[in-house]
């Protein structure tokens, strides 16, 4: 339906679309078979999750640099909201606890962003932040271990040099 009144009342578009290249680009990059074969990440729907709302955690928090981009936060959350409730439905999930789920999902997120957070700060702790948030605690092949975090590293060096108003734009190559 709000697709429909972008057409029927001018300027009445979902500001939040503006966010979808850079969620896309998100889901693109944690969608990368080098997570799933190298790192080990399961490839299934709870590790297809987990990859999203990482690399949607790091992106969020090179946003939350420039406090001119809370707006842009917001609506690239409800973007992921969005989806997330997109794939409960499909997964089969009703409408009486869909709501429940999406607690539990930006409940996880926001746990990942704290935890990417403190990781940002001291590299020491990315191995852990890994294991827990990931691999959610079970044992991993140390090598894919060591895949994922230096690809993470690589995502959030490649972050640092976009300023957060070019990252929101979701046009900048990371």
């Amino acid at each position: 339906m709000a697709f429909w009144k972008q057409f029927w009342k001018p300027g009445s578009a979902d500001p939040k679309t503006r966010m979808v290249p850079l969620y896309n680009q998100i889901v693109t990059k944690a969608r990368e078979p080098h997570w799933y074969e190298m790192g080990h990440v399961p490839d299934s729907i709870d590790g297809r999750f987990d990859m999203i709302s990482i690399l949607f955690s790091i992106v969020l928090l090179k946003l939350e640099t420039e406090p001119a981009q809370a707006q842009n936060m917001a609506h690239l959350t409800e973007v992921l909201v969005d989806d997330m409730d997109g794939q409960l439905r499909e997964v089969g999930i009703g409408d009486m606890i869909v709501g429940k789920h999406i607690g539990k999902i930006m409940g996880a997120v926001g746990g990942k962003i704290v935890a990417f957070r403190e990781a940002g700060v001291d590299h020491n702790r990315l191995d852990e932040v890994i294991a827990r948030n990931l691999y959610r605690g079970e044992a991993v092949n140390i090598d894919a271990a060591t895949h994922v975090r230096e690809n993470l590293l690589d995502v959030m060096q490649k972050l640092s040099n976009i300023a957060p108003s070019d990252l929101a734009r979701g046009s900048a190559a990371w």
